[in-house]
């Protein structure tokens, strides 16, 4: 299983307290899939929209509380290493978690090269 690094495995700030940062997914490869778990809670699966377009998942929310008169959303968009199946992505949302399964298409390998960092 491949793990892409979250927001989590960021670095601490010098004074001991974590760095600041929304983190609301986690993005994982394991072994001929590739399986994002986005934390949206408060929606409901009719808010949500799951698309695929061209090697780009994109994940929007729409809520309008009537009560307060104010719209909430929400938009991830996600670029993945290798080619998906999507005829085959399945898209689940239970308590506040969506988790998005997209299978990797038969013998895509990651396409890319490193960059250097300077110091």
């Amino acid at each position: 299983m491949t793990r892409f690094p979250t927001l989590s495995d960021a670095p601490q700030s010098g004074i001991g307290m974590p760095t600041e940062f929304n983190e609301d997914f986690e993005l994982y490869e394991d072994d001929d899939k590739f399986v994002l778990t986005l934390e949206m809670p408060g929606f409901e699966a009719d808010d949500i929209t799951v698309a695929w377009d061209a090697g780009v998942l994109n994940v929007g929310a729409q809520q309008t509380d009537e009560k307060r008169g104010r719209e909430r959303t929400f938009h991830r968009r996600f670029r993945f290493p290798k080619k998906v199946n999507d005829d085959n992505a399945h898209a689940e949302y239970n308590n506040g978690i969506l988790e998005i399964t997209l299978p990797v298409s038969e013998g895509a390998v990651a396409a890319g090269r490193k960059i250097p960092i300077e110091a």
